[in-house]
């Protein structure tokens, strides 16, 4: 169990709306009335907390873990990689960074995924690892494939791969997503248009990183993620700080 205090709440002046028409299902989800704000209490405040020991050699790497390394995943071979920050551009340590995705056709291993695109028998879709002495991590992947999604007539999602960060208590789950440099859906998503700030969306967009990419084998794409102060990262439920 963890207790560091109570968790202070989130600015909700730059979190993304939750009522946008052009994404039609924050119509029906977005609330009606003004939101209340309440402080934490024990539940959010402690644990249950993540087992370190648990991580095994091949969680962060996605080609082979769905197998236990028998046969590879199909598609492009690429890294994911980068650090924890807070606002002052410290690392922050040992914090568990969880990852999924649909595979390199654009399809999820999950029962409702109904899109024509196949499955991929060697890929699962999801891994984790923890951050190092000096924030640092890195998923061996393959790129995922854009996809249609029931939103207007002719929309797809860009390729995205989701992260959630966990922080030293239940209450401080991050999730996010990483898009991909160039990626011309990203204009046309309605979700990743929730966030009204050119600057903040940015953020999400994940630079080509030629410096670790590694010849005849995959390239490398740099995501860094801030936790708070002006450059932080946007989040899906984003609370100020972990």
């Amino acid at each position: 169990m963890t207790d560091l205090g109570p968790l202070i709440p989130r600015n909700r002046a730059i979190h993304p709306v939750p009522y946008d028409p052009d994404y039609k299902t924050s119509v029906a989800r977005s609330p009606n009335l003004p939101l209340l704000s309440m402080e934490s209490g024990p539940s959010e405040e402690t644990g249950p907390v993540f087992g370190h020991g648990r991580i095994g050699a091949l969680d962060n790497n996605l080609i082979l873990n769905w197998t236990k390394g028998a046969a590879p995943a199909v598609g492009e071979r690429i890294l994911m990689h980068g650090h924890v920050l807070d606002e002052t551009a410290r690392p922050v340590r040992n914090t568990l960074l969880e990852i999924w995705q649909a595979n390199a056709g654009g399809r999820y291993r999950h029962k409702k995924d109904s899109y024509l695109a196949p499955l991929d028998p060697n890929f699962g879709g999801c891994g984790r690892t923890l951050t190092d002495e000096n924030g640092y991590y890195q998923f061996l992947t393959v790129r995922p494939g854009a996809y249609p999604w029931p939103n207007r007539g002719n929309d797809w999602r860009p390729m995205h791969i989701h992260v959630s960060v966990y922080g030293h208590s239940f209450g401080q789950r991050l999730i996010t997503q990483m898009y991909f440099e160039g990626d011309p859906l990203i204009a046309h998503c309605p979700i990743a248009h929730t966030i009204k700030s050119h600057g903040q969306l940015d953020r999400l967009v994940a630079p080509l990183d030629l410096a670790h990419s590694r010849p005849l084998d995959f390239l490398a794409y740099k995501f860094d993620i801030v936790l708070r102060g002006r450059r932080q990262t946007m989040f899906e439920n984003k609370l100020e700080g972990m």
